[in-house]
């Protein structure tokens, strides 16, 4: 496929913006995809792959400003990296497929427009129980469409009140990427197509996701970042829903 110099700098610019909130990404490079016309069964691996580079580095810059939550991390891994796997294993017709996604893209969009940070003297304590069940649902889901379920993560640990804003950036990012690296290994068991241009596409996505989460981490108010990515997902989510893109 040709790809166009337009394609790569939206592909910079969606890895810089995701990165700079502690996210991989593959939602936004699935909607990029789509756009151009890749087809699914290229779309998915390409943007988990992508996904691993951009969410490995959030995670370790996150981490590296003392973000990181184990404690909550590890019952949402446990339950999702086996359900990620399963989920990867999964078929879904093409049409439906870009339906599913553009309305997965209006709970990121949700969460940049209406959630506030949540301020420390809000934070409630974890559940277990609770925690291994949505870590279960997100990761099934997070397979089947080739994410890694950060964008859907994010929004539940604000709305119980278990994390604050860059806490919830550092446990996504790594949750993103165990999610990401199974269910890759999931679809590897049915055999796969990655595109000629994967090479170039993961070295953009890594230097744009490096700047952006060194950048979201560290010096960036996120607001504004924000406000911005939303707005680019609402004009894909829309395309995807009611344009047959």
């Amino acid at each position: 496929m040709d790809i166009s110099l337009v394609f790569y700098l939206l592909l910079f610019t969606v890895a810089f913006l995701y990165a700079s909130v502690g996210h991989g990404g593959a939602s936004g490079y699935l909607a990029l995809m789509a756009i151009y016309g890749f087809a699914p069964d290229v779309m998915k691996p390409t943007a988990l792959l992508l996904n691993l580079f951009v969410s490995i580095t959030a995670f370790i810059q996150f981490y590296r400003g003392k973000h990181f939550n184990w404690k909550i991390f590890l019952p949402l891994a446990v339950a999702s990296v086996p359900m990620a796997f399963l989920g990867g294993l999964v078929s879904i017709d093409a049409v439906i497929y870009k339906k599913i996604l553009g309305a997965l893209l209006l709970i990121p969009v949700a969460r940049f427009f209406f959630f506030k940070n949540t301020e420390i003297s809000d934070m409630r304590p974890s559940s277990i129980g609770l925690s291994v069940l949505i870590g279960a649902v997100i990761g099934l889901l997070s397979g089947m469409i080739g994410i890694g379920g950060g964008i859907i993560l994010s929004p539940v640990l604000l709305l119980l009140k278990w994390t604050d804003q860059k806490q919830t950036a550092a446990i996504s990012a790594l949750f993103i990427f165990v999610n990401s690296l199974s269910g890759l290994f999931g679809q590897l068991t049915k055999g796969i197509s990655f595109s000629s241009d994967m090479l170039l596409m993961v070295l953009i996505a890594f230097g744009a996701g490096f700047l952006g989460a060194w950048l979201g981490s560290l010096k960036f108010r996120q607001d504004v970042l924000k406000f911005i990515l939303a707005s680019v997902l609402s004009l894909a989510a829309f395309k995807l829903l009611f344009t047959g893109a």
